[in-house]
């Protein structure tokens, strides 16, 4: 099953803008600080495979959720009224990562234990692209600014992209040992993502220049940022389950940091919700949360214990989407 990585307790807090110019801003948090506490709905529904360790989530060209089963070697489909569909990978123990949408209109997902990245029709077809390494480790992918996916190489120290047709290019990150391993598209149309190992945020041009920056609490050597998305306000947010914060960064290299009420509690992936405000998951502490751009956090039980939620997405029927890995279920959040 995926990485788990070790939380040790430090973080801060900054405050959110204030003065005359952000009367407007202060409404429209207000605003979403409210939706914030309203008890999200949720529902969970089981994979049709036990033991399929679900990772991966995101919503297909198709208007369905599609997810990786890390565990059983399988890609799923879940459509929004709860129909499952499951296909078995070509490769054996694959270990299949992250999953997205190509600009080509397949599904695209990460094989981390064999060095591949996949193709996958809305039918079912699978191709396979091997990386020059078969211990790359490749975890993250998402699709980049300039049509191709771009891929997160932990064990190798690479950034990766592929073209729709399979042609593969590789960089390699200046810090040795990265372990680079979320990867988002940023407002500035470069790629963003995550180096847990050093404790940093990393940026990659679609040209090839890198950019490496450190987060709040490298200096400590306790940070370790994981999940990475653009928000609403057009600031990078991130994780980090080293010092149990949600994080902002401008493209300019602001940090904002808020402290979650446990620094304990593994915040993992993240992404922007249907509300307007970013979720979270937390692994150790079984939660599904949110935050308002303003800092606001709302934490979430799950309602089955010891699930482990790793990956959400923003998906069909207004709601969030997202993995429960030790418990074999996709679950369906609505704020």
């Amino acid at each position: 099953m995926p990485r788990r990585l070790p939380h040790p307790a430090a973080g801060r807090n900054l405050a959110a803008p204030t003065g005359p110019a952000a009367a407007g801003q202060a409404g429209r948090a207000a605003q979403r600080a409210l939706q914030a506490r309203r008890q999200p709905t949720i529902t969970e529904y089981s994979t049709p495979t036990s033991g399929a360790g679900p990772a991966g989530v995101t919503t297909g060209p198709d208007g369905n959720l599609w997810f990786t089963e890390y565990d059983a070697n399988q890609v799923g489909r879940l459509t929004p009224s709860g129909g499952f569909t499951e296909y078995t990978l070509p490769t054996s123990s694959s270990y299949p990562g992250e999953i997205t949408t190509g600009p080509d209109g397949n599904l695209w997902f990460t094989e981390s234990n064999s060095g591949q990245i996949a193709k996958m029709t809305t039918s079912g077809t699978i191709t396979e692209y091997a990386l020059p390494s078969s211990t790359a480790g490749p975890w993250s992918i998402v699709t980049g600014p300039d049509g191709n996916l771009w891929f997160t190489e932990s064990n190798t120290n690479k950034i990766g992209k592929i073209t729709t047709s399979g042609t593969i290019t590789e960089y390699t990150l200046p810090t040795s040992g990265a372990y680079a391993l979320y990867i988002t598209v940023g407002p500035d149309n470069a790629l963003w993502f995550t180096e847990p190992a050093p404790g940093n945020i990393g940026r990659i041009t679609t040209s090839g220049t890198i950019t490496e920056t450190a987060a709040p609490g490298s200096g400590t050597g306790n940070a370790l940022p994981i999940g990475i998305t653009v928000g609403p306000d057009n600031n990078l947010w991130f994780t980090d389950s080293g010092i149990g914060t949600v994080n902002s960064l401008t493209t300019g290299g602001t940090f904002t940091s808020y402290t979650l009420s446990d620094v304990n509690a593994g915040p993992y992936d993240i992404t922007t919700g249907p509300d307007g405000n970013l979720w979270f998951t937390e692994t150790y502490d079984n939660n599904l949360a949110s935050t308002t751009t303003s800092g606001t956090i709302n934490e979430y039980a799950l309602p089955t214990s010891s699930a482990y939620p790793i990956n959400v997405t923003n998906g069909p029927n207004s709601s969030l989407w997202l993995s429960e890995n030790l418990v074999d279920k996709i679950t369906q959040a609505t704020p």
